[in-house]
């Protein structure tokens, strides 16, 4: 007879829960096959189709971006040489305007100093004109007295205008003789 426990251990190896029955196996894979044949056919190229999509994306910004960059490194590397240039001109009319200034300078220096010898050159023309003048007013006004107090020394009239010159002429270069001795 076969015991009641080697009974209950038949059927319990017989409802094992990790071992499926027969039917319910072949339903399962039957299922399986159908979900996996409609995952592979519809599913998967969609999901292909957007990872390719989203691949292409990726590198085509991954380009756009690196030829972006590129461009931008190009405009930037322009504009630090037109920079470069533009300090480089600004320095050269800095220059320019330096010398310039300079020449300016000196060019007005020049000038001034012209203007002082023509106005220090008329100032003594000038003084030699008032002089000659107030020479030749003196030499009237000496020769006059001179004439009057020689006509009295003497006794006679010296009234004659050639005699009187002679005479005022005659004292006048002796004074001045004088003069240039002393000095």
């Amino acid at each position: 007879m076969i015991s009641p426990l080697v009974v209950q251990l038949a059927e319990e190896e017989a409802q094992n829960p990790l071992i499926p029955e027969i039917p319910e196996l072949v339903i399962g894979l039957i299922a399986f096959a159908i979900v996996f044949f409609v995952l592979g056919k519809k599913l998967l190229p969609n999901i292909n189709t957007v990872l390719e999509q989203r691949r292409e994306a990726i590198e085509g910004g991954i380009e756009k971006a690196e030829a972006a960059r590129t461009e931008a490194q190009s405009v930037l590397e322009q504009y630090k040489a037109q920079l470069q240039e533009a300090r480089h001109e600004a320095a050269r009319l800095r220059q320019e305007a330096q010398e310039q200034g300079a020449t300016l300078i000196a060019e007005m220096r020049a000038e001034g100093q012209r203007q002082r010898e023509e106005i220090i050159a008329a100032g003594h023309a000038q003084i030699e004109a008032d002089r000659k003048a107030a020479a030749a007013v003196l030499r009237q006004d000496v020769g006059k007295l001179a004439t009057d107090l020689a006509g009295k020394l003497v006794g006679e009239s010296l009234e004659d205008h050639a005699r009187q010159s002679r005479v005022i002429d005659r004292f006048l270069d002796e004074l001045e003789e004088k003069a240039e001795a002393a000095r």
